[in-house]
């Protein structure tokens, strides 16, 4: 038998100089960072110089948030550090609040600072709402959870501004100094706003609400008679429970009706405004989202009574919009990552931007990217002409859901194939781009899911035929400048039409208007290279010459094409 080891035997041997240099790291895609995301932008540049040069100074200042690295460490920390539900205070005292890490309140003061919620409303320039998408799409490359709230507060103003007891809301919604405190309005120099009308029972079906008010009491606020009601019932979703104020719904003898509930009471005390739990949502982490409870609430009725869902849906067409908008720049921010990965990382003997099947990839996602950007600002752009153009009028009201569905609906397989690129980088939390991919999915589900805006496509156009007219017009207008788009529009109007009919086909009339926008800004605005490639892929393709997946573009589209789209994406550089 052998003698056992003594302990000096088991000893390692003594460590070599450069024992714990165990590596050279090496070919790893340099950092998204020092960049600005409007000047390097081509698409976005030309699109401000045709419609709101004006706004150029202050995109290129929010463009810059997106590439500083300092921003990015706040966006990463607002999501790692999640909000805090805080019900009482540490007397017992209710309170109903809620804590955020620092970094959220950086953001909000950003976002604020740069008008990304207000710029629509406090510019007399051209097209402020076409600029105000911009900072938007802006801002989504910044950081989403914040743009939950700038949006909500966008599209407040226009109920603020129709009701005379709220008009002191309509001031302080456009202020640009972001305060995260209870004090009342009037001592606000600006404020943020909520929507809460989503009830468990109901969904979408605003009309299921369960929530009841009865009137309370008539009186002076802040210089307009305001008819306040007590509110009683249970909301399922309500996003930004910190806010300042809400706008909401409750049945008032059976009929649905608007009202306006502020945290703060003019004498200074919190409403009865019960904060139930925070969701665990599975994406959107820095924002908090929650269940509340109304019990005595007080809440100033906005509209008449029975008119709640006319009023509410009045201000959706900005949120739809937003969310059109926040999902193309999200789309943006995949591929500005995708790229710059790709372009930064060695594979096979070169970069890996050049590997044939990788350009195929790339291009592909640009090709999307460029087309959901264009259709957003067409909306945005038809949104400056609501009440003064009609058929401009009639084409934002079907357009803007048809946007949101669309581009929504795309975002998770640009976010998908964008974290692909990264590889197994993509997916830790380290890298942004595991946090888009969560992102993705949720505008398609918040101010309605896909069927609810092919349903409003639908009912806008048999509500008013001029709907359909101005689209197929819009359509039209560009005939004969490709001969794969003239095939695919003579298809069209006989869809449409069989939309109209029988709504199970509204997805897919959506879906073929959506591709026919898009064709149409690209037309007018883009490359011969982009052209070709969107409209041999989406709107002509064959099994030859479009799959199912990003990086399926066949023959009709060369290597030295797609080389030459994927360096007219490129904002780092």
């Amino acid at each position: 038998m052998n003698a056992p080891l003594t302990l000096s035997q088991l000893q390692p041997a003594p460590a070599a100089p450069d024992r714990y240099a165990t590596h050279v790291v090496k070919n790893q895609a340099a950092p998204a960072a020092g960049f600005n995301a409007f000047g390097g932008d081509v698409v976005l540049n030309a699109a401000i110089g045709r419609e709101a040069a004006w706004v150029a100074p202050a995109a290129s200042a929010l463009g810059a948030l997106a590439g500083d690295a300092d921003v990015q460490e706040l966006a990463r920390l607002a999501n790692k550090h999640l909000p805090e539900l805080k019900t009482h205070d540490r007397y017992g005292n209710r309170i109903d609040w809620v804590e955020f890490h620092p970094a959220w309140h950086e953001l909000m003061a950003l976002a604020w600072k740069h008008e990304v919620h207000s710029l629509a409303w406090n510019s007399t320039a051209p097209h402020p709402h076409f600029a105000r998408a911009v900072q938007s799409y802006l801002w989504n490359q910044v950081e989403h959870g914040v743009g939950c709230p700038t949006g909500m507060a966008y599209a407040a103003y226009a109920g603020f501004e129709s009701e005379p007891a709220l008009k002191i809301w309509a001031e302080k919604v456009r202020g640009t100094q972001y305060e995260f405190s209870r004090r009342e309005v009037a001592e606000k120099s600006a404020v943020v706003i909520g929507y809460a009308m989503t009830e468990k029972q109901g969904g979408s079906d605003l009309r299921e609400t369960q929530t009841t008010a009865v009137l309370s009491h008539s009186s002076d606020y802040h210089g307009a008679m305001a008819h306040w009601y007590e509110l009683t019932g249970h909301k399922w979703f309500c996003s930004v429970p910190q806010s300042d104020g809400f706008f909401t719904l409750a049945k008032v003898a059976g009929g649905v009706t608007c009202f306006f509930l502020p945290r703060t009471l003019p004498d200074g005390s919190y409403n009865r405004f019960f904060i139930q739990r925070l969701k665990d949502k599975s994406g959107n982490k820095s924002n908090a989202s929650s269940e509340i409870e109304y019990s005595g609430t007080l809440a100033i009725r906005v509209g008449a009574e029975g008119a709640g869902l006319r009023e509410i849906l009045s201000h959706s067409h900005l949120t739809r919009l937003d969310f059109a908008v926040g999902s193309a720049g999200l789309m943006r921010q995949s591929l500005t990552l995708a790229l710059n990965h790709c372009a930064t990382r060695t594979a096979f003997g070169g970069p890996l931007a050049r590997q044939p099947m990788m350009a195929n990839v790339l291009a592909d996602m640009a090709v999307e990217v460029e087309a959901a950007t264009l259709l957003a600002l067409r909306v945005a752009k038809a949104t400056d002409y609501i009440g003064r153009d009609a058929q401009q009028t009639a084409f934002a009201r079907a357009a803007t859901p048809m946007a949101k569905f669309f581009n929504c609906s795309r975002a998770p397989a640009v976010a998908n194939e964008a974290l692909q690129c990264h590889g197994g980088n993509g997916f830790i939390e380290e890298n942004p781009m595991a946090r888009i991919y969560r992102e993705a999915p949720l505008n398609s589900v918040w101010e309605g899911a896909a069927n609810m805006m092919c349903m409003d496509v639908r009912r806008a156009m048999r509500k008013d035929p001029t709907c359909r007219d101005a689209l197929l017009e819009e359509i039209h207008s560009v005939r004969g400048q490709h001969k794969l788009f003239d095939a695919f529009a003579a298809h069209l109007a006989p869809l449409v039409d069989g939309m109209l009919e029988d709504e199970f086909l509204a997805r897919p009339a959506s879906e073929a208007l959506a591709r026919a926008i898009q064709g149409v800004e690209l037309l007018r605005h883009s490359t011969p290279e982009v052209v070709d490639a969107f409209m041999t892929t989406r709107l002509g393709s064959t099994p030859a010459s479009w799959g199912a997946m990003f990086g399926s573009m066949g023959a009709s589209v060369s290597k030295a094409q797609a080389d030459i789209i994927v360096d007219r994406a490129q904002v780092v550089r």
